[in-house]
């Protein structure tokens, strides 16, 4: 049955089309008696009958598709290729080859190639927007000229283009709130902590469990002087940023102002990976969690409208990143102050929670609903001075 499917499968649509006018010809002749019926029929059988030929040949070949790079800012260009070897001991018939570059198609003529001998087409791919762009499968088609008949073999899997969008520098965010034995050391001083740091004089107040005792013998009998010193620590913490997206089309004015979201949360994103944070986004359909920047960004760049909604995103959100320290809310100008709210209750009462209301129509401009800080933000310049009012 398999083998059946493959031999129909050969047959393009405008092949069946010319068997189905030749049948009918055919059975109108013999009804009607009907010379130029006769004629018709024939004629397509002939057609087919010369298609035909052009299937004969076998493809073995290697495809290399390659993308240099596959991660892109928009705007930006992505050199692609496409090399093709021919790895059979005989000759290769010229064939057609096949590349999908989003909605677009682009064929190439390969010709007759020697055993072992090569060809290659290279093209550019523009991004203008961020996204993300498939680029193949690459497959090989013989066949007629008129489109009758047509074999095709899949040489490469489909592969992607990542569009990022454009970004803004933002200053560090902060160490975060949930103190761990494997975090990150900040500059905050602790007189009690995992991170030593130094050693100081003794004050009154101090613990006397972090005297330390060989240290403060050396110095007295150096000096002369009873000053005793104690250990000072760094504070050590593990911060988790969560950055959500509300995907419903009805909340956003323009997709415009969509994108402008995407452009603040990647800004977001590579500020929490340089600041050493885990992680986690979240819009609609799409989340990534975890250290890699590199995820969380290809998550921007598939993310789209849909009808998850803010809410849902950030219960969702809150169950992949129990230890969130900071969570920014992100939404268009339409998206209600109640949405907001219920989005941030689903994080704890110690996690720092920022809204960021994308709204062109206004001034940027910081309030505070429900003890959570709304960032009002008319365009992604302002996003580095309202943080300055939010996460401190």
């Amino acid at each position: 049955m398999e083998q059946v499917r493959r031999a129909l499968g050969v047959v393009r649509p405008l092949g069946w089309a010319v068997l189905a006018v030749g049948v009918g010809a055919a059975y109108v002749a013999a009804l009607a008696n009907w010379r130029e019926m006769v004629v018709l029929a024939v004629a397509c059988a002939l057609l087919l009958l010369m298609a035909a030929p052009f299937l004969l040949g076998r493809t073995d070949v290697e495809v290399d598709l390659r993308l240099e790079p596959d991660r892109v800012s928009a705007g930006e260009s992505v050199a692609a290729g496409v090399v093709v070897r021919n790895t059979a001991s005989s000759r290769l018939l010229p064939t057609t080859l096949e590349v999908a570059v989003g909605s677009s198609v682009h064929r190439y003529g390969v010709g007759a190639l020697p055993p072992g001998g090569t060809h290659e087409e290279t093209f550019t791919i523009r991004t203008e927007r961020r996204g993300a762009i498939e680029v193949g499968p690459a497959l090989t088609r013989r066949g007629d000229a008129l489109g009758l008949f047509s074999r095709d073999v899949v040489w490469t899997p489909m592969r992607e283009v990542l569009v990022r969008p454009p970004m803004t520098s933002l200053d560090a965010l902060g160490a975060g709130l949930l103190r761990d034995l494997e975090g990150v050391s900040t500059d905050a001083v602790s007189q009690s902590d995992l991170a030593f740091h130094a050693l100081r004089e003794y004050v009154p107040g101090d613990d006397l469990r972090h005297i330390h005792w060989r240290s403060s013998a050396k110095a007295m009998a150096a000096s002369g002087e009873s000053n005793l010193l104690v250990r000072q620590y760094l504070d050590t913490r593990r911060s988790h940023a969560v950055v959500v997206v509300d995907d419903r089309e009805a909340v956003w004015g323009d997709l415009d102002d969509f994108e402008t979201a995407m452009s603040a949360s990647a800004s977001l994103v590579v500020r929490a990976v340089l600041d050493e944070f885990e992680v986690t986004f979240v819009c609609g359909q799409q989340s990534s969690t975890g250290g890699d920047g590199h995820l969380a960004l290809d998550a921007v760049c598939r993310a789209d409208v849909g009808e998850v909604g803010m809410v849902d995103a950030a219960r969702r959100a809150a169950s992949i990143a129990s230890g969130a320290s900071l969570v920014f809310l992100l939404g268009g100008a339409s998206t209600e102050f109640n949405d907001v709210l219920r989005s941030a209750a689903a994080f704890g009462p110690e996690v720092k929670r920022v809204g960021i209301l994308i709204d062109p129509t206004q001034r940027s401009r910081v309030t505070e609903t429900g003890g959570v800080a709304v960032l009002h933000l008319e365009d992604i310049a302002d996003l580095a001075g309202l943080l300055q009012w939010s996460v401190r």
